[in-house]
């Protein structure tokens, strides 16, 4: 084995996978290692959503786009919560990395690209994924990959813990590793990059990064946080939190958490229009339910008790309307309601509250509003138009839901060389990284802006292997 490696990778996945691909291209003897006992990360798990503007298909399709109007888009999304210089390298090399992905086989579905929808859409047609999800990715690079690996460019070690990064005189010079079986080892290397993920399978430093409780039991399971922790233990700076944002309408399994998500409530209007109003705890509405966009939803669910609320309608609307429930009938919605823990019904208001563990009087005053809007013809206080049915023939239901995030928020500070930096704003000479361990609050800031965080990923993976050893 080489002793001396030109370039470390911790972490074979979105980011890691193409930085080992053209590292080993331009001739570098790259080590590849992975907690994991298969390579892909979170291409396993994820939607595989990319977004890039001024590629090669959106030009076969008449289609005029540019990096500048990518930029100002993701910048208008994110309110000026995201990173402006790394947005601005994740979206000036997107249509490279697309390229790429597309002249080695990856298809995307054939509407593609499209504006997005559900959150804040796009100007132009920029984004984009395959017929099967993260996998389309993965199966996309795997080859290239398997080239560098048999060329002997790339050495690949599975199974394979980073345990510490070895800091010298500002300089990282190597790693500690531990094998599944025990087996420790220091290696040496002349660059480290850590794309090691994020942390949202890690429940501790979930709640002392993000804030919330960790509620879903649904990421990737690799995702516990070492890369984030060992750097911050040798000067890293970790930031973000302040732009942590989660999904709404999550229907969890149980209250202990983590755990499994039965399904969702279908909250995107241009799906289902509610029928149904939501409360918070203190059985106050908080949001116009038929907004357009699940944005609005979203950061009004930050200001809720535990990010809980509650879908409440009484039987004229459950027979009456579509079914709420993302890929049940309303036949298994109802079953529901007599063995689920989520799922409340009463045939009195009071009941209800109580058993659901909303406030009571809240709930009563918020429900009678409601009704006395509609039967006056009143414009709804939150300026919601949909409002098919009052509230008021028992028996009652209220379903529970929780706001969810199996992204992580948080991450390393780094330069614009994806150098990873220190208090004082100075490189930890060496040591690089890229992918999740930026953390989703600097590509997207606080929102969902469409591809910016898988596309970054694998754009700063590439940046990586092709300029690490020159720039």
């Amino acid at each position: 084995m080489v002793e001396n490696w030109d370039v470390i990778i911790v972490g074979a996945g979105t980011a890691g996978i193409p930085a080992a691909i053209f590292a080993g291209q331009r001739g570098a003897k790259v080590l590849l290692l992975d907690a994991a006992d298969k390579i892909g990360g979170t291409l396993h798990l994820t939607t595989g959503q990319m977004s890039a503007a001024g590629t090669a298909l959106q030009k076969k399709l008449g289609i005029n786009d540019n990096p500048k109007d990518h930029f100002d888009d993701v910048m208008r999304i994110s309110e000026n919560t995201a990173d402006r210089d790394l947005v601005k390298l994740a979206v000036d090399n997107a249509a490279d990395t697309f390229d790429w992905l597309m002249n080695n086989g990856f298809t995307p579905l054939k509407n593609h690209p499209v504006l997005g929808n559900a959150h804040e859409p796009y100007s132009e047609r920029r984004y984009y994924w395959g017929p099967y999800a993260g996998i389309s990715i993965l199966e996309a690079m795997s080859p290239l990959l398997d080239e560098q690996i048999a060329s002997g460019q790339v050495v690949i070690s599975l199974k394979t813990k980073l345990k510490n990064l070895i800091l010298n005189n500002k300089k990282i010079i190597g790693i500690d590793i531990e094998a599944e079986d025990g087996t420790k080892a220091t290696i040496k290397g002349k660059n480290v990059i850590l794309s090691t993920g994020g942390y949202s399978s890690n429940p501790e430093l979930f709640r002392e990064l993000s804030g919330p409780k960790l509620y879903w039991k649904g990421a990737y399971p690799y995702s516990r946080g070492e890369g984030l922790t060992l750097a911050k233990k040798i000067g890293g700076v970790l930031r973000g939190g302040e732009n942590y944002l989660c999904g709404y309408g999550a229907i969890l399994k149980s209250f202990n958490y983590p755990t499994e998500i039965t399904t969702r409530v279908i909250s995107h209007p241009h799906i289902r229009l509610p029928w149904e109003i939501h409360v918070n705890i203190k059985g106050e509405r908080f949001f116009q339910e038929d907004y357009d966009s699940v944005h609005i939803r979203e950061k009004k669910l930050l200001e809720q008790k535990n990010l809980m609320s509650w879908v409440i309608f009484d039987e004229e609307i459950n027979k009456k309307s579509p079914a709420l429930l993302k890929d049940f009938s309303k036949e298994d919605t109802n079953s529901f309601f007599s063995n689920h823990p989520m799922f409340y019904i009463a045939d009195d208001l009071g009941d209800l509250a109580r058993k659901s563990g909303v406030e009571e009087e809240g709930l009563k005053k918020t429900i009678s509003e409601y009704n006395y809007s509609i039967e006056n013809n009143k414009p709804d206080p939150f300026g919601r138009i949909h409002r098919p049915l009052k509230i008021e023939k028992p028996p009652f239901y209220a379903i529970c839901t929780h706001g969810v995030s199996i992204t992580s928020t948080v991450g390393l500070t780094v330069n614009s060389q994806l150098n990873v930096i220190d208090a004082k704003k100075e490189p930890i000479n060496n040591l690089f990284a890229a992918g999740e361990i930026l953390g989703s609050g600097q590509t997207m800031g606080k929102c969902s802006a469409g591809g910016m965080m898988l596309t970054p990923a694998l754009t700063f993976g590439k940046l990586l292997g092709q300029k690490l050893l020159s720039w």
